[in-house]
C-alpha cells in the first residue's frame, strides 16, 4: 500500500473549488465512455470541456502547492480528503 503523509490543509472554500472540478472531471470521463464520435458536435464539445476542466484542475493544485509550500516528491502526487480539507502526499 502506498504511504501517505499529511502535508497541509486548504480552506473549505478552496476545497469546494477542487471538489467541483473533481466531480466535473469524473462526470465528463463517464460521459466519454458512452459517447461515440458519431455525434461530432457533442463529441467536440466534450473534448473541449475535458481539456478546460483538466487545465483548471491542474492549475488549482499548482496554485495551492505554491501558496502553502507543500512538500513534494518526484513520483508523488497530492490527494485531498474532501471531508477534512487535508492534503496528503502519496
Amino acid at each position: 500500500m502506498a504511504t501517505r503523509r499529511l502535508v497541509g490543509r486548504v480552506t473549505p472554500e478552496e476545497r469546494n473549488e477542487i471538489q467541483t472540478l473533481f466531480e466535473r472531471r469524473n462526470g465528463l470521463n463517464e460521459l466519454a465512455k458512452i459517447l461515440t464520435s458519431n455525434n461530432t458536435e457533442l463529441y467536440e464539445k466534450l473534448v473541449k470541456d475535458m481539456g478546460e476542466t483538466s487545465t483548471k484542475f491542474q492549475s488549482w493544485w499548482n496554485r495551492m502547492s505554491q501558496k502553502y509550500q507543500w512538500e513534494s516528491t518526484e513520483n508523488g502526487n497530492w490527494e485531498i480528503n474532501f471531508d477534512t480539507c487535508e492534503v496528503f502526499l502519496m
